[in-house]
């Protein structure tokens, strides 16, 4: 298997947090009353988890055959789902008062990373396998 560039995937995660700050700031100006003041943070967070379990997923994936990939990234994604539960239970026992808007908050910002992350993989395995593919040809 071919290596996904970690470079790429990093710059697109940036942008992609980028927007997605920008709208949680938008949001908190616009809904304050519905929006946790840690929203921002939120979105660090994930930034920082998204990076780290892709980079320990991609970064020796042309040594990797298929199977051990997909391994690879599946503990990955049981490793950052259970870390992210832990955060979330924890914030909401320490602060109860901000619990239900921070729960809604950090649930939806975790789908749109899990989202991004499933598409930009798909879409880098899609173009090094048609690149691998086209070079192998001539």
């Amino acid at each position: 298997m071919a290596q996904i560039p970690i470079r790429r995937f990093s710059f697109r995660l940036l942008i992609f947090s980028i927007i997605i700050a920008a709208l949680s700031v938008l949001f908190q100006y616009f809904f304050p009353e519905c929006a946790t003041p840690t929203l921002p943070y939120i979105v660090i967070f994930f930034f920082f988890i998204t990076l780290f379990s892709l980079y320990v997923v991609l970064r020796n994936d042309h040594k990797k055959e298929n199977r051990a990939f997909m391994s690879g990234y599946m503990l990955s994604r049981i490793v950052k789902f259970t870390s992210c539960l832990l955060f979330l239970f924890l914030y909401i026992f320490l602060r109860k008062d901000d619990g239900i808007r921070f729960a809604i908050s950090f649930i939806v910002i975790y789908f749109l990373y899990s989202g991004f992350e499933i598409y930009i993989l798909k879409k880098e395995t899609a173009e090094v396998k048609g690149g691998k593919q086209e070079n192998s040809g001539q």
